[in-house]
């Protein structure tokens, strides 16, 4: 499953500069507002699944600076059934990746070239979308950089959302059955 990409960045359009900038810019300003209004996200509880799920979606919307979202999802598996919280939750991680992927994308706005991003460019090439899986499913906080590598490298999208989601919900599954079993061992 070797990835790679077959853009040539020299040959872009102005509309696709423009795009590729107008996305960028989308994410940047998505994140901010999640960031700031973190407390009223939290709220969303209050839905049920859909709840979970737009939690999720926000909390793995934004940037490098993730809400807590598996703390969440850990809170609501002793709530609510663990395993439907792991599907609304880990369906809504994906969606909300698409952040990172998006702005990949939008022609690396992020990416700086840092150690940990060469080294997670390097595990795509070499391992190919296995990175994607593997990152989706440990809690850390590279995956933000996966999703943005992901992008800069044309992961087809619909590949970056499959691996991703059965990843976030494995994840998931792991941290909503924790919250299931230590409300269990509590009451």
């Amino acid at each position: 499953m070797a990835l790679h990409s077959t853009e040539n960045k020299a040959q872009l359009s102005n509309s696709q500069i423009a795009l590729r900038v107008a996305l960028g810019l989308i994410v940047v300003a998505i994140s901010v507002l999640l960031i700031v209004n973190r407390d009223k996200v939290q709220e969303l509880q209050q839905y049920g699944y859909v709840g979970i799920f737009l939690f999720s979606v926000l909390s793995n919307a934004t940037i490098i600076f993730p809400l807590p979202g598996v703390v969440f999802t850990t809170a609501m598996g002793a709530v609510f059934n663990p395993l439907w919280v792991a599907l609304a939750a880990g369906a809504g991680a994906a969606i909300g990746e698409l952040s990172g992927y998006l702005a990949g994308v939008s022609g690396q706005i992020f990416l700086q070239n840092t150690e940990r991003e060469q080294k997670v460019q390097a595990w795509m090439q070499k391992n190919g979308a296995w990175t994607i899986l593997v990152l989706a499913f440990i809690p850390n906080p590279l995956f933000d950089i996966a999703g943005i590598v992901a992008g800069s490298m044309n992961v087809p999208l619909w590949k970056f959302l499959l691996l991703c989601s059965i990843g976030k919900i494995g994840k998931m599954l792991a941290f909503s059955y924790l919250g299931a079993g230590i409300y269990s061992v509590t009451r």
